[in-house]
């Protein structure tokens, strides 16, 4: 299959693939309109080149298709669409006559055709940049929906996390993550620090946790309390990127200096690479830190605790979802079925209302252990679902800070003729008591952050928090 570039990266297991769940038979709306909105079946073909009738297909697929593609003006895809052709035109030094928007009537396919005519007169004028206007007109299509769980993912090849046991970067972690930075910017507050050493550049230039990021290649990091573009810098992803130059501080001595790493391969600890982790704490409390909602997640998680409740009494279970970017809601739903059943997990429901519940699987054992759950904003959709589902229905307490309110709704995938993914949500998620967390995140029942001084002194207050709860 046709490795592709997801919109934002970072996030292991994201949202365009990871929480991408079957498709449902494609409405009526998109196939009268002659563009089928098919499913993927197999392995995909070689990308071909973005057309207009694939840009017709994609336009259709979400009038049809998309949780509010029926009340949906459509105008608005096309607006976006026209106005991104325009910008592309300005950056090559180009313009041709014909760049202006037509009359837009509010009726779907008659304002198509009349986009589309307008479309080929500029295509036409400027052959050379044919492609290039494609893309980035369906780009701005789909990223004028506003929805965090809708993709189009084409061209260039998605670089794994992971390279035969090696991670790829700079080799660190801040407290600004990658999704953070490339999805939910709004969110980040400064200072910027580092929170984890890996390996790679950064350990062979002495960086230790806890140092403060003033600059990012010259760059202010933060400007007025909000995050720049800046700080997408540190999460380099593919093997051709630039050195990165920092301009750092260390509190504890009051040095600062700037150093130029070069992203590259390092060895990464074998338990970074493991998506479950469980291991026994002081007074039999069981953490367990789960990096992302993998098939079988929930089974890993059961199983963990099991075996290290075997011969002795576990008095409770740390779930640490820190940063951990989603995946299957399925499996969201089975872990909260581990410690309680007969429950609403979450909601998914159509744009006028219609909801159908996301119940808990009650063959899944029950843990019977108190809980408490770490969260940041690094946790996202299917790690959301599972938040809400423990604060709501009171299964334990949450930790640490509000969590990264991306949770539109489980994407699904469709098929464009030049072999690349559409994906965007049926239905829009709502919590167990149908609150709305896209955008919006959930709170935690202790608001718990991490300081410099904190990632400098190997400190972790919001686990400390959760012992602490524990062990009342």
């Amino acid at each position: 299959m046709t490795a592709v570039r997801v919109a934002a990266a970072g996030l292991a297991l994201l949202l365009a693939t990871a929480c991408t769940a079957p498709a449902p038979p494609r409405s009526r709306a998109s196939t009268a309109a002659g563009t089928a909105c098919p499913q993927p079946r197999g392995r995909l073909g070689a990308e071909t080149a973005t057309t207009i009738d694939v840009i017709e297909q994609a336009y259709f697929c979400i009038l049809g298709t998309y949780y509010s593609g029926a009340t949906l003006d459509a105008r608005s895809l096309l607006s976006a669409g026209f106005a991104a052709l325009t910008q592309e035109l300005n950056r090559n030094g180009r313009d041709v006559p014909e760049a202006a928007m037509p009359a837009l009537t509010g009726e779907r396919k008659a304002d198509w055709t009349a986009f589309e005519a307008a479309y080929r007169k500029v295509s036409d004028q400027a052959p050379d940049l044919r492609d290039k206007l494609a893309v980035v007109t369906l780009e701005a299509m789909v990223d004028s929906l506003g929805d965090n769980h809708a993709r189009w993912a084409h061209d260039v090849e998605e670089p794994p996390d992971r390279y035969d046991g090696e991670g790829y970067g700079l080799g660190l972690q801040a407290n600004v993550t990658s999704a953070q930075a490339n999805l939910d910017p709004g969110a980040a507050l400064p200072p910027l620090f580092v929170t984890e050493v890996q390996g790679g550049a950064v350990r062979a230039a002495g960086l230790r946790p806890g140092d403060i990021v003033e600059s990012v290649n010259g760059s202010a990091p933060f400007v007025d309390g909000a995050a720049t573009p800046a700080i997408a810098a540190l999460y380099p992803r593919y093997p051709d990127a630039r050195p990165v130059r920092l301009g750092l501080l260390r509190q504890s001595t009051g040095r600062r200096w700037t150093a130029t790493l070069r992203p590259g391969l390092y060895p990464q600890d074998l338990t970074d690479l493991q998506v479950v982790r469980a291991t026994l704490l002081d007074d039999g409390i069981a953490y367990v830190r789960v990096r992302g909602f993998t098939p079988d997640a929930a089974d890993r998680v059961v199983k963990g605790i099991s075996r290290l409740r075997a011969g002795r009494a576990l008095s409770g279970v740390v779930l640490d979802l820190r940063g951990n970017g989603g995946g299957s809601p399925l499996e969201a739903t089975r872990l909260v079925s581990a410690f309680t059943h007969g429950a609403v997990t979450a909601y998914l429901c159509t744009v006028d209302g219609r909801c159908e519940a996301s119940r808990t699987d009650d063959t899944v054992e029950l843990l019977d252990l108190p809980l408490v759950v770490l969260t940041d904003r690094g946790c996202a959709s299917a790690c959301e679902h599972f938040s809400s589902a423990v604060k709501d229905l009171r299964l334990g307490r949450l930790v640490g800070t509000r969590t990264a309110g991306l949770i539109s709704g489980p994407a699904h995938g469709y098929l464009l003729r030049n072999n690349t993914m559409l994906s965007f949500p049926v239905r829009h998620h709502l919590g167990p008591r149908r609150e709305v967390i896209d955008r919006i995140g959930v709170p935690p029942d202790h608001h718990v952050t991490l300081t410099p001084k904190d990632a400098a002194a190997g400190r972790d207050p919001a686990l400390a928090k959760a012992l602490a709860l524990l062990q009342k």
